[in-house]
């Protein structure tokens, strides 16, 4: 019982006291209506006691359990699509537009206050290790870092700079631009550019690679560079901003550079460019596979696995609607990257900030 009085204290605290959706006295709801009224206010119960469960914890300084963002992150997920799900069968509750600018058809602006929540608490679920070895300019690093490896890989000035600008774009996908960070949601994943073991063994492989032309061509970075890969030497490379940010891109991002030109043709838009490049962190495969074959806004995805990964990176995975797609072209898969956009227009502005160096 105080457990429970606790929590609910901090409900109260949050000022989250559970709502009810009560119709009009004229409104009469279907079985349809009803249903997913009602699923609604269950899923925004649920958001709103775990969240309330995740913060006791995190005060009381209690051990939490293993991957401890997963639940709130699922229950945010089953908010945003029993939402969505009620503006499908109750148009009326479109509502006003919100500061994520999430489409008003799947959120209510009324529960913001629950998702700065959300944000503050993986802030401090995910917060860098004892140890981190930060940068003092961790931005810069990221667009000096991709326009190095852009012209090593033959880009013109021009396009090495939009490379650095997409990279800075990842940064804050990945981590809203925080660095050295981990991963709520999984003990896999760590740092700047959220990185696995092996695909920071294998990023390190392809720096060492082209190192020499990279020395030949910036010798400054270079130095850089060799300063960091000894600061980093006998600890988790991730953890450190500059060596997991230059692996991450040679991961899976180098490569991909040269075909920045016919990018920008195809995609004017840096925002849709950026959403592009991510989905080679997300889907890489067909990602690729859309970029050679000549006609990527058309392309299409089939693929269950593809799907899931996708869904699991918050594309097409609210409502039943959007959950119930088995294939999509890449122009629908950029259209339904509405949750990034508000962290692409973060990086643009920091891009803007840095760019006169």
């Amino acid at each position: 019982m105080p457990a429970r009085r606790q929590l609910l204290a901090i409900i109260a605290a949050l000022g989250l006291a559970l709502t009810t959706f009560v119709p009009s006295q004229a409104q009469t709801l279907t079985a349809r209506q009803s249903e997913a009224a009602a699923t609604y206010e269950r899923a925004l119960g649920d958001f709103k006691a775990i969240l309330a469960e995740r913060r006791r914890q995190i005060d009381a300084k209690e051990p939490l359990p293993n991957l401890p963002g997963q639940a709130i992150y699922l229950a945010r997920v089953a908010v945003i699509s029993a939402y969505k799900d009620l503006t499908d069968a109750i148009p009326s509750k479109i509502g006003r537009p919100n500061k994520f600018e999430i489409p008003p058809a799947y959120f209510d602006a009324d529960i913001e206050p629950l998702i700065d929540e959300y944000s503050k608490l993986f802030d401090i679920m995910e917060a860098p290790p004892a140890g981190a070895q930060n940068s003092a300019t961790p931005f810069n690093d990221v667009v000096d870092l991709a326009a190095a490896i852009a012209r090593a890989k033959g880009l013109a000035p021009i396009h090495a700079e939009v490379a650095g600008r997409i990279s800075l774009g990842l940064f804050f996908a990945e981590t809203n631009g925080k660095q050295n960070v981990r991963n709520g949601r999984s003990n896999t994943y760590m740092g700047s550019f959220q990185t696995g073991p092996s695909e920071d063994r294998n990023g390190r492989r392809k720096w060492e690679a082209i190192k020499a032309e990279i020395a030949a061509s910036d010798p400054e970075l270079s130095a850089r560079d060799d300063k960091e890969e000894a600061r980093a030497r006998d600890t988790d490379h991730r953890f450190n901003h500059w060596t997991n940010v230059r692996d991450g891109l040679m991961n899976a991002h180098a490569d991909v550079f040269r075909d920045i030109p016919g990018i920008v043709k195809t995609l004017p838009d840096p925002i849709d460019q950026m959403k592009l490049f991510e989905l080679i962190q997300i889907v890489p495969t067909p990602t690729r596979s859309a970029l050679k074959s000549g006609d990527l806004l058309n392309y299409r995805v089939s693929s269950p696995t593809i799907m899931k990964h996708l869904r699991n990176n918050s594309i097409f995975a609210f409502g039943q609607a959007d959950r119930a797609r088995t294939s999509v072209s890449f122009r629908e898969i950029l259209g339904a990257m509405w949750l990034f956009k508000r962290k692409f227009e973060k990086a643009m502005a920091k891009y803007a900030e840095i760019k006169p160096r």
